[in-house]
């Protein structure tokens, strides 16, 4: 049985990698006359934001860009003021940016046509399909060497965040180190927050709202487990995972047990004994490129 915890994170919808463009509207229809319903009959039945107009206007740029308005217009079947509020949109949340094209030999009159090119943020917002390539590297590494040599690349790949985070950590007081380590998780896109635990017992609670490789660590554990170890020895005190992003809990939750204490010390009567990273006893694998879906 796993510790009840307050909620990191306000009730609502929580964002991830996914294969849209953040902060789209919904169910957006597309516009420009039957040109745009042919388009929209391509596309299929829309499904929300994921297949929005500006959505697709964003991958197009993505897979296509620098690409011009007219382009863009032209393979979406939208009218020219119907691209332009798009591409408004998707600059005004820094997701597009402008720039003018290069015009190699005589420039003929007028402004150079405008290039649209996605940004770093906009690119971010997108997954590249680098999940199921990594889960497919794992697979392999693991029916190949076992689950050990898993285990050892996933503390590798932790061990340049623990190199960061060392210096700064260890040369602040020890009850301003779980702050510091959710600014320096914050920093690299963890989107994290620390504060008191709210279950009996004392201790801090460590909140990551975000995980960027939360479908790959569903089948292979031992990503958040490496993780925790190196919080532990940044922290020099034991820690205790109560929720992760990869099992649907939303937030990534670790208790971090005061100074002085042992994990047991800190635990609730009737909470279970080591963490909830002990993902092989929490949840089957589902190492056969099916991953294993969350009850509801």
């Amino acid at each position: 049985m796993i510790d009840r915890i307050e909620p990191c994170l306000p009730p609502g919808t929580y964002l991830r990698h996914t294969d849209v463009v953040k902060n789209v509207g919904n169910r957006q229809q597309p516009e420009g006359g039957a040109a745009a319903g042919a388009s929209a009959a391509a596309y299929g039945p829309e499904r929300g934001a994921e297949n929005g107009t500006r959505a697709r206007v964003a991958r197009l740029i993505l897979e296509h860009g620098p690409i011009t308005a007219a382009m863009l217009g032209e393979r979406l079947g939208l009218t020219p003021a119907a691209i332009r509020r798009h591409l408004d949109n998707l600059m005004n949340e820094g997701m597009v940016e402008a720039r003018d094209s290069r015009v190699r030999g005589r420039r003929g009159r007028g402004r150079p046509a405008r290039l649209f090119a996605i940004t770093e943020a906009g690119r971010d917002a997108f997954v590249h399909g680098y999940d199921d390539l990594a889960a497919s590297a794992l697979r392999f590494l693991a029916e190949k060497a076992g689950s050990q040599a898993v285990a050892e690349f996933a503390r590798r790949q932790v061990a340049d965040l623990e190199r960061r985070y060392r210096p700064m950590l260890a040369a602040a007081p020890p009850q301003q180190r779980i702050r510091l380590l959710a600014e320096a998780l914050s920093n690299d896109g963890y989107a994290a927050s620390a504060g008191e635990a709210p279950a009996p017992g004392g201790g801090d609670q460590l909140c990551q709202h975000h995980c960027p490789v939360a479908h790959v660590a569903t089948e292979f554990p031992e990503l958040c487990e490496a993780e925790v170890e190196v919080f532990e020895r940044l922290l020099g005190t034991p820690v205790r995972r109560l929720a992760t992003i990869a099992h649907g809990d939303g937030v990534c939750t670790t208790h971090v047990t005061p100074r002085g204490m042992t994990a047991a010390d800190s635990r609730p009567a009737g909470s279970p004994a080591g963490p909830r990273t002990d993902e092989k006893n929490a949840r089957p694998r589902a190492r056969g490129g099916q991953r294993q879906k969350k009850d509801v």
